[in-house]
């Protein structure tokens, strides 16, 4: 079985509701979500947020966060999770944010940088990885990672 449809089974057999908010992944994740057969009854929306503009208007993500920390930062990922749980009224919410590429990078955050966030039972865990590849193949790795990530915490 694969990872998606046992994070799916998982989530249908618990009732836990579930939204994310996505902007490198630009809906990759909530694509994947919806190739799980009755992942209706858990999955209502989710949030495509490219711009740092969306992610404040609709995720709440502060103006200062993204002015002191960037969007591809723990803090902006945290808070991404954060409003699509509160925004959607989801139990568990993921979000992704980073660089693809194969332009974007810098010194600190090079290209294949991206940061996490899943907000589950009133807390959020944030991480960052770092994948080699061209656009696609990180997109892809991003997609896989938040996957691996909601199922170690469901």
């Amino acid at each position: 079985m694969s990872e998606i449809k046992k994070l799916g089974a998982i989530l249908k057999e618990k009732n836990i509701k579930i939204s994310g908010a996505e902007s490198c992944t630009g809906g990759m994740v909530a694509a994947e979500l919806t190739s799980v057969d009755g992942i209706s009854t858990v999955f209502n929306e989710s949030f495509v947020t490219y711009s740092n503009d969306a992610k404040h208007r609709n995720l709440g993500v502060s103006l200062s966060t993204l002015e002191k920390f960037g969007a591809v930062s723990e803090e902006c990922a945290r808070e991404m999770a954060e409003g699509a749980a509160a925004r959607s009224g989801a139990d568990i919410a993921f979000s992704v944010t980073g660089i693809a590429g194969p332009a974007g990078g810098t010194a600190e955050k090079p290209v294949g940088t991206v940061c996490f966030g899943v907000f589950f039972k009133g807390k959020t865990v944030t991480t960052t990885a770092h994948f080699k590849g061209d656009r696609e193949s990180v997109r892809r790795s991003a997609v896989d990672f938040v996957i691996n990530l909601m199922l170690s915490l469901v």
